[in-house]
Parts: C-alpha cells; structure tokens; sequence
C-alpha cells in the first residue's frame, strides 16, 4: 500500500496517509476542516529491508574462485607476477 502526501489548503498543514490505491483521497483537513489537496510524492523509491537483497547473493558460487577486493592488499594476483618478471 503506498504512502500518500497531503496539504491543506487552507490551513497549510502538509500529512501523510498510508492508504490502498482503490481508497478515495482524503478531502477534509483532519486539523482545521479545510480542503486537502494530494501532493505528486518526490520520493518514489522503496527500500528492501531484512536479509539478502546484495548483488552478491545471486551471484554464480564458484568456490574456486576469489574476488579481488577479498583478497589482502599484499597479495598479488598470477597475471601481475608474471608481468612484472
């Protein structure tokens, strides 16, 4: 269910509702009576919460092979010994 914007226009008073799609938009102020207007929501993302939402968790599992940024910075790769021979 998404979250809508609301403002007064009389009053001012800017809120938030969380209502169904199918649900009416609200029209009266629940401060001052007035008329409400439903604002368009500049934040349109979503957040993912709880337990794997990484790239990595979806990722090929090849147990052979390390990625680079697991690696320690002393360590170097085969490709960079044998170019630096």
């Amino acid at each position: 269910m998404p979250t809508y914007e609301y403002e007064c226009t009389v009053c001012g008073y800017k809120f938030e509702m969380f209502q169904k799609i199918s649900d009416e938009p609200i029209v009266v102020c629940p401060k001052c009576n007035g008329k409400v207007k439903r604002l368009i929501s500049t934040n349109g993302s979503f957040i993912l919460k709880g337990n794997g939402w990484y790239v990595t968790d979806y990722a090929k599992n090849n147990k052979n092979q390390v990625h680079e940024s697991n690696k320690p910075a002393n360590q170097t790769t085969e490709k960079s010994s044998v170019s630096n021979k």
